[in-house]
């Protein structure tokens, strides 16, 4: 469960991804049906100005003793160095030790490399940083061509935007996808993008008159139950096959098989919470067909079967 959240500051902090930590966990949204978060910024010189990378100064009002029964702890990008405080260090170890969620954003998985937290486990970082990163940690299994990395109790997120996809992604883990939508729609940014969704396309978006595909993925949301077909999407986008297939994967990340079951995925797992629907009309309403395939893709993308995610998570009375 998240009740409380502590984010760690230190000189030379960035901003933006502090404020991803700030927007998703630090503004009360009880009125919108979200649970209160009891979030704390800390550091190790509470009340004292701390400098920003931008310029500027930010103010921790909380010492580290905050961190000792945070459920979960958010580690902002900084400027990379080699060496990081030893108490914030000492004090993420004890807080892994007994089961806290470490969430890291940017160059903040410097920091738990740096406490010897990623020794052995599966993380990502921002692309720039990957040789840095690979030369000073160098057991630690950097993938750096996602957004982000889900590793139990570890959660570490590539630049800016991929810590706010980290971030609802573990709001939807432990609270369900309610919850994490009803935060996204305020913040208005999309409710889920897959963590395995590439940082950056090497495949240069072709050249186009027309505008983004956004409407293309809306009417695929929005029809989910029949079959896509790159011949059709592409005439829906006005396009020929290849040029559609290449923006596809510019602007998502993915091919359009794969984009199209995680929302299947996505569709069952909101009417797992919300409806009372049997397995076998659930499948057929998010477009999967069968209760079979539906059970296949559903463990392959959120890791426990259909029935399992429902004890869990559903909330309607």
């Amino acid at each position: 469960m998240l009740e409380k959240i502590a984010v760690v500051l230190m000189e030379d902090v960035a901003l933006f991804e502090f404020g991803v930590l700030a927007e998703v966990f630090g503004i009360d949204r009880t009125d919108d049906g979200v649970p209160p978060f009891d979030f704390k910024v800390c550091s190790t010189r509470p009340g004292e100005p701390l400098q920003t990378s931008s310029h500027s100064q930010v103010v921790a009002p909380y010492g580290l003793e905050e961190l000792e029964d945070a459920d979960l702890i958010g580690i902002p990008a900084t400027t990379w160095r080699h060496e990081y405080d030893e108490r914030i260090l000492e004090a993420l170890r004890r807080a892994e030790a007994r089961g806290a969620i470490l969430l890291t954003v940017c160059s903040g998985a410097f920091v738990l490399g740096a406490a010897g937290l990623l020794d052995g486990r599966q993380c990502t970082t921002h692309w720039r940083y990957v040789d840095k990163f690979t030369t000073q940690f160098p057991t630690a299994k950097l993938d750096p061509d996602v957004l982000f990395v889900d590793d139990g109790n570890i959660i570490t997120s590539a630049g800016t935007a991929a810590g706010i996809d980290a971030c609802l992604h573990l709001v939807r883990r432990e609270l369900g996808s309610a919850v994490a939508t009803r935060i996204a729609r305020r913040m208005v940014v999309p409710p889920q993008r897959d963590g395995g969704q590439r940082q950056y396309v090497e495949v240069p978006v072709p050249e186009s008159t027309g505008e983004s595909l956004q409407p293309v993925l809306d009417w695929m949301v929005d029809n989910l139950t029949i079959d896509h077909t790159i011949p059709a999407l592409a005439r829906r986008a006005q396009m020929s096959e290849r040029t559609f297939a290449r923006r596809f994967v510019a602007e998502t990340g993915t091919t359009p098989l794969k984009w199209v079951t995680t929302q299947r995925v996505l569709r069952a797992r909101t009417l797992l919470e919300q409806t009372r629907m049997g397995i076998e009309q659930i499948a057929s309403e998010s477009g999967f067909g069968t209760a079979a395939l539906l059970r296949h893709h559903f463990r392959r993308v959120v890791g426990v079967p259909p029935q399992d995610y429902r004890r869990t998570f559903r909330t309607a009375g």
